[in-house]
């Protein structure tokens, strides 16, 4: 399994049009590419130095060729909307990581 994780720094400028956005359209379009089983969204709660609002998405997908083939059919045009919408409001890192294992606490 492979997590497809995003780090977002929203300036607060344009936080909750940008929210809106992700949450009613980004991510919903990019669960509707077919590459993703799920979403989850995260704000990071160290202030970052340069300001605004930190969050983080990880999506999951099955494997390292669906990542890449989500690469190479969507991920241009998927990203090319917030960045018309939002211009240079909000900055994007893109991290890939590899699950090696998942552990849960048994109750």
């Amino acid at each position: 399994m492979i997590i497809y994780n995003v780090t977002i720094n929203v300036d607060e400028s344009i936080h909750d049009p940008w929210m809106k956005w992700m949450t009613e359209k980004h991510i919903p379009e990019m669960l509707k590419t077919g590459k993703f089983t799920k979403a989850l969204m995260s704000q990071v709660l160290v202030q970052e130095d340069l300001g605004g609002i930190t969050y983080s998405v990880q999506f999951t997908c099955s494997s390292r060729e669906t990542l890449d083939q989500y690469y190479r059919e969507d991920a241009d045009e998927l990203r090319r909307e917030g960045f018309e919408l939002f211009g240079n409001k909000f900055g994007a890192f893109r991290t890939e990581l590899k699950v090696v294992g998942e552990f849960v606490t048994s109750t």
